[in-house]
């Protein structure tokens, strides 16, 4: 069979899609490709499951790319197509495909059009990963983790940072509400570096921000923002005595190496289903029951009660953190 796996969200939501690829590659004779926006497309590079990647242009002439993309995908005739967005371009490529079967979360505009519908429950106890793994089960049974594949050159690249113990830290998120306060991360380098070297990692945007997190004059601490690629970013990751994390994509780095793994949730909560999943993990979050948390399934640009205490309230546990 010939299949299409659509996820055009974020970074993250790539790499929680990745056991997708792998379920249907059990199946004798499978053909998988895959659908992301375009910044996403090498997070798949090298990956043995998947036969071709087909990007989306959003950024520029969005709606002209979105119906040349489904005029080229309904050419390829899919045995079958699984939407994990929710969003009502993905449906429309959904609808456009031709493929004899459609699956997809019900929440989707272009829902009427599937033949196998799911609705996407947050709640209910189930990890981002197994719901999604939930569309195929009448293909493959079993649960399967995110992965990453790293190349050869990958692990060159980064190689001269191992040659000491060391600890990654990506202090930064796109959402204000996700991030563990500044002052935190600051403290927290401060105590690591005693021990371990520590690198800072994060987009070229975040060069500023992982300086003033490494502090003035230290000699234990490295600002690789912008340096690395996602792949490298994660070869990195996987020999790390820690990594220290948001909620957000270097998390999911982290559980696609399996990688040790401090998430730091604030304004989120790990029950929505989008934790850590690497072997050795543990999850940092307020002490206190805070009635205003969560504010959301996703982050915010900023507290709405302007108090922030969800990311304020477990600064005390800082030094017992840097004992990795």
């Amino acid at each position: 069979m010939k299949f299409l796996i659509i996820q055009t969200a974020f970074i993250g939501d790539v790499v929680l899609a990745t056991p997708m690829a792998e379920a249907l590659a059990q199946l004798d004779h499978a053909e998988i490709h895959f659908l992301v926006r375009k910044g996403n497309e090498s997070l798949l590079e090298n990956n043995p499951f998947i036969d071709r990647v087909w990007i989306w242009n959003k950024g520029r002439n969005k709606l002209r790319n979105l119906f040349k993309l489904s005029t080229e995908i309904r050419k390829e005739k899919f045995d079958c197509v699984i939407n994990l967005q929710r969003f009502a371009s993905t449906g429309f490529i959904t609808w456009r495909s031709s493929a004899l079967k459609k699956i997809g979360f019900q929440e989707n505009p272009f829902s009427f059009c599937f033949s196998s519908k799911f609705k996407h429950e947050v709640n209910n106890g189930l990890h981002e990963v197994n719901r999604n793994l939930e569309l195929i089960r009448e293909f493959v049974p079993g649960d399967f983790p995110p992965r990453l594949f790293p190349s050869v050159r990958d692990f060159e690249k980064v190689a001269e940072y191992k040659n000491k113990s060391f600890v990654c830290v990506a202090p930064s998120s796109i959402w204000f509400t996700k991030q563990w306060p500044k002052a935190n991360f600051i403290q927290l380098v401060k105590e690591l570096s005693n021990k371990h070297h520590v690198f800072l990692l994060g987009a070229k945007s975040d060069f500023d921000l992982c300086e003033e997190v490494r502090g003035v004059d230290n000699l234990n601490a490295t600002n690789l923002c912008g340096k690395l690629s996602f792949l490298e970013s994660a070869a990195l990751m996987r020999d790390a005595a820690m990594n220290f994390v948001n909620d957000s994509a270097p998390m999911h780095f982290a559980s696609a190496m399996n990688a040790p793994t401090t998430a730091f949730f604030c304004s989120t909560i790990p029950e929505f289903g989008f934790g850590p999943m690497s072997e050795r993990s543990r999850i940092v979050e307020s002490i206190e029951d805070l009635a205003c948390r969560p504010c959301g399934l996703h982050g915010k640009k900023s507290c709405p009660l302007g108090h922030f205490k969800c990311g304020e309230t477990s600064k005390e546990r800082i030094e017992m953190l840097a004992q990795c």
